[in-house]
């Protein structure tokens, strides 16, 4: 199976749907409670394509959707891709998935995506599930792999030599530990759908439109310290680029929790440990 074949069934395991405008992708599967699952970057719903079955078979409804500019979702030019713009469309997303009342799982930058959906309908939000993510965004910078995307002038040429070869090395470097958990056509997979259609253009607008504001680092924390909802956080503890020492350790103290679950993968723990990441997320649903 080649990567085209590997989105193919991908994109037959969902269906797709339109927010703001936008048409997008979901996966969504089971009957249960429903449990929103938000990817960062260079990803999209294909990250969650194991974890969200797992799910199922927990009894519960795991979903997935594809930010705009990213997976199978349109990448309109005109469109507001600033985590305050993706957090209006996650809002909308919801809305149009027909979820009043939902569980929601974080990693990435679809940690500031989700904590500006749960500061718009914290009532809406049943739990919080926290994945290697940042909160003190306006200390953050960004890993050197995702760096050069940021630049002007520099990133498309920086995403140009972004072949599946040097992907797939990036990946095995700081993305995944069990490097036998992810096939070459998986990883493949993800260039494709990072670049498909428009070249990776509106991935670039994304990495450039980061809010690292004092203001952003207050109201994530101020969602994070006043939720009505409870949280957990789980981490790849392997993970280089956002450390569990520090990123990991800032988003505990945001939310006041004892401890932090730690998983053995690196920053896709979607990728390295799905059932024990489903087992953790269903337990804490069942509290």
């Amino acid at each position: 199976m080649d990567s085209q074949e590997v989105i193919a069934q991908h994109e037959r395991a969902g269906r797709a749907f339109s927010a703001a405008g936008v048409r997008s992708f979901a996966l969504d599967a089971g009957s249960g409670e429903p449990v929103v699952c938000m990817h960062g970057v260079p990803a999209s719903a294909f990250l969650y394509r194991k974890l969200v079955p797992e799910l199922a078979e927990r009894g519960l409804r795991g979903i997935a959707f594809d930010l705009p500019g990213l997976g199978l979702a349109e990448r309109p030019d005109a469109f507001n891709y600033t985590w305050s713009g993706l957090g209006e469309f996650a809002l909308a997303a919801v809305d149009s998935l027909g979820l009043d009342r939902f569980h929601l799982v974080v990693h990435d930058i679809g940690g500031p995506i989700g904590f500006e959906l749960a500061s718009r309908i914290p009532q809406r939000v049943a739990s919080l599930t926290i994945l290697n993510t940042l909160v003190e965004v306006d200390t953050f910078r960004r890993p050197w792999t995702m760096q050069p995307f940021a630049v002007r002038g520099v990133g498309p040429a920086y995403l140009k030599l972004l072949s599946k070869p040097m992907f797939r090395a990036l990946m095995r470097l700081q993305g995944i530990a069990n490097t036998t958990a992810v096939t070459r056509a998986e990883l493949d997979a993800w260039v494709d759908l990072l670049k498909r259609e428009d070249g990776g253009t509106a991935f670039l607008k994304i990495m450039r439109g980061f809010e690292l504001t004092r203001e952003k680092r207050d109201l994530y924390v101020g969602v994070l310290g006043s939720a009505p909802f409870p949280i957990q956080v789980i981490w790849g503890d392997r993970d280089p680029a956002l450390t569990i020492a520090k990123h990991g350790e800032a988003v505990r103290l945001a939310t006041g929790v004892q401890e932090i679950i730690r998983l053995p993968g690196k920053h896709f723990l979607q990728e390295d440990c799905a059932p024990e990441l489903a087992d953790h997320i269903a337990r804490f649903i069942a509290l």
